[in-house]
This record gives C-alpha cells, sequence and structure tokens, in this order.
C-alpha cells in the first residue's frame, strides 16, 4: 500500500469518528424527545401527522404491540411498492414509457426496499419510471431505516426501564426518526451532491451524438444517456444504509457518483449514522462508556479486515504475474487488481466501500465485488455473514450488537459461575432463547437456500461462472438477502421467477425473524428490575469485554460458514495460486 493510501484510510477513519459523537448525542435527544432547534420549525408538522392519523404519542406500547404495528405499517409500505410497479405504465411521471415490471420482479423488489435490503435484481434506469423511483422506493428508503432506528430505540429503553409494562410508542419513534434525522440530514446530501454534479432531472433520456463518430454505416451515431431525480435517491440511499442505486452500475456511474468529493461524502455515509447510534446508545443509558465499547468493537473489526482486503486487491492475480504482466505499483500505474475497479477511485478507495458497505448492511458499490480476488471477495461476503453487526444498517447493526453483546456476558458468566447482567439487567433464559433465534435465523436462511439453489437446475443455470466461483457467487447473494445488504457478485443472473422468489422470502425472514426476538427481548428487560452494580460485576465499558465481545462476534461467523466459505473463496484462491 502506498503512503497515499493510507492517508486515505486514516483521513476516512478519523472523520467518521469525529462526526459521530455529536450526530449520535442529537440523535439521542431526538427519541428523548428533548428541545431541539428543529423541532421548533418542524414540531406542527410532527402534531399535525399525529392529529390525522389519531396517534396518541405519548401512549406506551408493550413490546407485542410494538411488533404488530411495525408488521402492519411495513406491510402496507410493501404493497404500495408492488402496486406501483404493476401500474408504472399507466402512471405519470414515465416520459421513457417504462412497462409495467412482472409480477416477481414486483414481489422481490417490494420486499427488497420494505426490508432495507434493496437487493435489485433489475436494471434501474431501464426498468423502474420516475414515479416508482421517487414515490415507491426513495419512500421506503426513509421508512425502513426509521423502522431499524425505533427498534433499536425500543431495545434501548428495554435496558432503561424498570417495571415498566411499555417500550415506547412505533408510531412517535416511527415520525421523529424519519423527521428530524432522515429528511433534514437526507436534504444537505442531496444538495451537496447535486453540487458535485448529481443528476436531479425530471427532463426525459438524452439522445446525444457520439463523441467520435464512425465510418461504418451499420453502427449507431448516437447514444442514450439515461438521467433522472437521482441525487434525492442517493442521498438517502447512503444515509438510510439502503444501497439501492438509481442507476444498474449504482455508485461505479458516474451520475450517481461522479467526484472524489462525492465519492468520500457517500462513502463516509455508509456507517456514519450506524456508528453515531453508538452515542446515542450510550447517551440514553446513561453511560457514554458503554457506546464507546461497542464503536470500538466494530472499527477494530472493520480497520483489519479492510487492511486484509486491500492486501489482496493490492497484490493482484498471480497468474497474470506468471505470464508476464506487470502488477505491482508505479509510477505509470496503481498495480493489483483493477479489474472491476473505477480507475478514478483505485484499489483503495473501492476496498474502503467495498468493507464499509458489506459491514453497514448497505450494499451500494462503486467497484464489482464479483471481480475481487477469492480471497479479498471473501473478506465482504464475510462480513455480511457475521450478522451486519459491524456497524450494519441504522440500527439494525447496533441490536444485532447488543444481541451479541448479550452472549458474550452469558459466557463470561458461564465461566465464573455468576449469572449474567448487561447493564443492570439480568439474563435469563427467556433472552437467550431470543438470542439464540437471531443467531440462527440468518445463518439458517443463507445455508439452506444456498443448497436448495446447488441441487436445482434453475440454480444453477443462473451461474455464469462455472465451478467454486460460481458457487460463491450463489453463497454471497443468499448471504446478501439473509443479511439485508443487497449487493451481489454480478455473474449471477438472479432476476428470474426462481430467485426472486426465494431470495424475496429470505429478505423476509431475515429481517424480521430478528425485529420481532429483539422486541421481545426489548419488553422482558423492561419488565425486570435494575440490579445494583457488585464487585462480582463484569464491566462491559473495558477493553477486556471489547476483546471477549469480538472474539463472540468471530467465533460465530467462523464456525457457521468455514465449511461453506472453504467450497467457495478458499478452493477458488487455492486453484488461482497452483495455475501455471
Amino acid at each position: 500500500m502506498t503512503t497515499n493510501g493510507l492517508l486515505q484510510i486514516i483521513l476516512y477513519f478519523v472523520v467518521l469518528l469525529v462526526l459521530a459523537k455529536p450526530l449520535g448525542v442529537y440523535m439521542a435527544a431526538v427519541y428523548e424527545n428533548r428541545p431541539l432547534l428543529l423541532k421548533r420549525i418542524l414540531g406542527p408538522l410532527e402534531a399535525g401527522f399525529y392529529r390525522l392519523s389519531g396517534v396518541n404519542p405519548e401512549q406506551e406500547m408493550g413490546w407485542k404491540n410494538y411488533a404488530a404495528a411495525l408488521l402492519w405499517f411495513n406491510l402496507f409500505g410493501g404493497l404500495a411498492v408492488f402496486a406501483l410497479q404493476m401500474l408504472q405504465a399507466y402512471l405519470p411521471l414515465n416520459p421513457q414509457q417504462m412497462a409495467n415490471v412482472t409480477l416477481d420482479s414486483s414481489f422481490n423488489t417490494a420486499i427488497s426496499f420494505m426490508t432495507n435490503t434493496n437487493w435489485q435484481g433489475y436494471s434501474g434506469e431501464a426498468t423502474m419510471s420516475y414515479l416508482t423511483q421517487m414515490l415507491g422506493l426513495g419512500v421506503q428508503n426513509f421508512l425502513s431505516a426509521a423502522t431499524g432506528m425505533a427498534v433499536l430505540v425500543a431495545l434501548i429503553r428495554g435496558f432503561q426501564r424498570t417495571h415498566a409494562d411499555g417500550i415506547g410508542n412505533f408510531w412517535a419513534d416511527l415520525t421523529r426518526g424519519t423527521l428530524y434525522i432522515l429528511l433534514p440530514l437526507s436534504f444537505l446530501v442531496a444538495v451537496a451532491l447535486v453540487g458535485q454534479g448529481v443528476v436531479q432531472t425530471f427532463k426525459p433520456y438524452h439522445t446525444v451524438p457520439l463523441v467520435e463518430q464512425t465510418s461504418t454505416a451499420t453502427e449507431t451515431a448516437t447514444q442514450t444517456l439515461a438521467v433522472g431525480p437521482a441525487a434525492s435517491q442517493i442521498a438517502i440511499k447512503q444515509v438510510g444504509t439502503n444501497g439501492g442505486g438509481f442507476f444498474n452500475a449504482n455508485s461505479a456511474h458516474p451520475y450517481e457518483n461522479p467526484t472524489p468529493v462525492a465519492n468520500f461524502l457517500e462513502m463516509l455515509l455508509l456507517i456514519l449514522i450506524p456508528a453515531a447510534l453508538c452515542h446515542t446508545f450510550g447517551t440514553m443509558v446513561g453511560d457514554t462508556r458503554q457506546g464507546w465499547a461497542i464503536l470500538s468493537t466494530m472499527t477494530l473489526v472493520l480497520v483489519s479486515l479492510l487492511f486484509v482486503t486491500v492486501g489482496y486487491e493490492q497484490n493482484g492475480n498471480p497468474a497474470l504475474s506468471a505470464l508476464g504482466a506487470q502488477q505491482s505499483i508505479s509510477i505509470d500505474q496503481s498495480g493489483g487488481n483493477m479489474e472491476g475497479k473505477e480507475t478514478r477511485f483505485g484499489i483503495v478507495n473501492s476496498v474502503i466501500w467495498a468493507t464499509a458497505t458489506t459491514a453497514a448492511s448497505n450494499g451500494s458499490v462503486n467497484s464489482m465485488h464479483d471481480s475481487y480476488t477469492p480471497l479479498g471477495g471473501m473478506i465482504p461476503m464475510w462480513l455480511i455473514q457475521l450478522g451486519e453487526v459491524i456497524f450494519g444498517g441504522v440500527g439494525s447493526g447496533l441490536y444485532g450488537m447488543l444481541i451479541f453483546a448479550l452472549i458474550a456476558v452469558f459466557i463470561a458468566g458461564l465461566m465464573i459461575g455468576r449469572t449474567p447482567e448487561y447493564l443492570g439487567k439480568k439474563i435469563e433464559a427467556f433472552e437467550m432463547k431470543m438470542s439464540a433465534i437471531v443467531i440462527l435465523i440468518p445463518a439458517f436462511l443463507i445455508l439452506a437456500g444456498t443448497a436448495l439453489a446447488v441441487m436445482v437446475d434453475v440454480g444453477k443455470s443462473a451461474v455464469a461462472n462455472p465451478g467454486a466461483h460460481g458457487f460463491s457467487e450463489i453463497l454471497y447473494a443468499f448471504s446478501s438477502a439473509a443479511g439485508n445488504n443487497g449487493s451481489a457478485f454480478g455473474g449471477l443472473s438472479a432476476n428470474a421467477p426462481f430467485y426472486n422468489t426465494i431470495l424475496g422470502f429470505t429478505m423476509l425472514f431475515g429481517r424480521y425473524g430478528i425485529i420481532i426476538p429483539v422486541l421481545a427481548i426489548a419488553g422482558s428487560f423492561a419488565a425486570k428490575k435494575t440490579v445494583p452494580t457488585t464487585v462480582g460485576t463484569l464491566p462491559t465499558h473495558t477493553p477486556l469485554f471489547v476483546m471477549l465481545l469480538i472474539g463472540t462476534v468471530i467465533l460465530v461467523g467462523a464456525l457457521t460458514f468455514v465449511p461453506a466459505l472453504a467450497l467457495g473463496p478458499v478452493v477458488e484462491h487455492l486453484i488461482m495460486n497452483a495455475a501455471p
């Protein structure tokens, strides 16, 4: 790695950590309904929403009512996106006269955006009208992100409260997260992206002459440039860890990511709110050291795996070196494996994005993960398989990490023969059963889905590459769907009835199969008394606990997925290095 590359990595994490604390403190004030300047401006709008909907924001909900409200609201949003796709040919804001989307693709996409996965089996600029992109996909980008943050806040209240029946009001949490956090931040980002050249227009696509005309009569002399209201969707896709691109090439497309400044800003937003929510957590539970411990855990894992990926990509492909290709860094070239990467971003910026987007459950890309070296591509896949808890999605990443914290404390309690406690709450059989469900559901969905796909002809026929890499493409797809990430190894032709259907159900159960147990844990903790700290209580803010938590996360991921990874990326790596 060059000095320049190292400085880029350092700058990225310094800016991230500097911005995380003030944003985290602000979000804690929002969810605790404390006075804020923005509340003075938007407060009447919030109150108007409650009056129109008949909601009393002060009315507490038990965890079952909270979960029911969440599920009904998300179901309605998914049905709205499904209907927009099925009817878009008859609706306005469709200057390119896009046809109605097929039934299976509409089903897959509706679930994808409802669950904050944003898996895209279609090409955005060739499939979706402006109205579908904005009213369907763009709106769900806000609401799915706000849903994840609401679940996290409900869990935090479980730690805060004693002998309480309620964990908050879902409608109030959803409204405040959208109105005071996601909308203002997305507005500022959208304006900044437009300033950098990201397109934002309702005009039809442009037909322009080719820069270099050819003399061959059979070749066309023009090309069509897809445009549209992209900047507003790109802003929330990054702010809300959604990841669904306006264009098929996602953030590798110059209309979504035109400059180094835009690239840095979008990379920063990948994990900004997930990092800031660690401070929100610490502030709300009254011990900021707890937030720092969780943030330290996430950062250490991400930085370590980032350098591993940079190393594999910078070393390049030994098979090409054997043929005499120059892959070392020089004044003339960046060296390493540049296949699938934008030359304007290079290896380091591509790898920062690839690891951050898979750590953060975002899924947007500025390079093609399918073209990474076997082990370089394995790291992003493994970050998803760890449970999307290394930063993870907005809200979902932190509540997933808190489940791992409960497991780590439980393991430590077994070692010393003491009833485990976390933040003053005893961890008993019910919490561990729910935590086990949270850990097992994604693993089951990934491994069972992959096994099914490699056993049936329709699953194997969609693979563009034979052998180990083809297996990796299928494994990555189910990892991405179950982890609600949305990125992919592009060699898998997934826009077909089999994959649209099975991945749709994988995304559905991968999201709500975790949310419901987490809310159950929140309700259980809220009803308990707070146990005073004693000399026998395990401190959960120390470097020792950070190492214990890292070990728990990695051990679960390693034991679960190493056999599957051995059949894909590891075998491919061995074959690549054995090539003459």
